[in-house]
């Protein structure tokens, strides 16, 4: 196995995926609050925390990996690229219930979808080549950008960030062409696996608006925003999230 997988809890399965340049262990407090309930499986992707990277890290290859490594049927929480990355999985009838946290299935605005400004991300691939670290260190920020709680949160986010060592720069990148070029919206009508769409109101790299667009494109999805949050709600309003998190798997 090419991934490293933490686990604790007992109950049933639920994969957690983070987002770009970070790893599981951004979810340490969140996989701590679910485990009396459920068997967490804190995921790091290929290339990332302490996973193997793959020779092709395109987003179907990341999904397939995961697939392959967690139990059938597991619920998948997914967070920005990691929600995508769920996302594709679930097309291919590899999930269970989906909680996707700001992510979408197009992470770029176009002219008829709210997201982030192409020019946005193609910056960040041209910082990546020359410095990495201080590139990630902008995205976090960027990630907490509008939340109530904003300095907790990149606090909170930039001490997670190179806990496990540096990030594979191919797998960066290839996460970087998939927030850039992946569309997965021609895919969310044949997903019917009950779907959770956590939302922060003040995100401003997956807006809201994103969110309520793809749940009223899939057969059984529901959108919720946290009010006052920005990208990363589980780790700014836990309270909030949980109660969202814990009433939809309980259902």
């Amino acid at each position: 196995m090419t991934l490293h997988i933490e686990r604790q809890g007992q109950g049933r399965p639920l994969v957690l995926l983070h987002g770009w340049g970070l790893h599981g262990g951004v979810f340490t407090a969140l996989a701590g609050r679910l485990a009396n309930r459920f068997d967490v499986w804190s995921v790091d992707l290929p290339g990332h925390g302490r996973s193997a990277p793959l020779s092709q890290p395109t987003l179907d290859a990341v999904a397939a990996e995961v697939a392959a490594a967690v139990p059938a049927g597991a619920a998948w929480l997914g967070w920005s690229l990691g929600g995508m990355t769920a996302l594709a999985a679930a097309s291919a009838a590899r999930a269970g219930e989906l909680v996707l946290v700001c992510a979408s299935p197009r992470f770029v605005a176009d002219t008829d979808w709210p997201g982030t400004p192409a020019e946005v991300l193609e910056r960040f691939a041209e910082e990546l080549e020359t410095d990495h670290r201080a590139t990630l260190a902008r995205f976090v920020a960027l990630q907490a950008r509008g939340s109530e709680r904003a300095r907790e949160e990149v606090r909170q986010l930039r001490a997670a960030l190179f806990a496990y060592g540096e990030p594979d720069r191919a797998a960066l990148r290839g996460g970087l062409e998939a927030l850039l070029t992946a569309d997965l919206r021609p895919h969310l009508a044949d997903i019917t696996a009950p779907t959770l769409l956590v939302g922060g109101r003040r995100d401003t790299l997956v807006p809201f608006a994103a969110l309520e667009r793809t749940a009223a494109i899939m057969p059984s999805a529901r959108a919720v925003a946290v009010e006052g949050a920005g990208h990363a709600p589980f780790l700014s309003h836990p309270d909030a999230f949980d109660a969202l998190l814990m009433d939809f798997l309980n259902e």
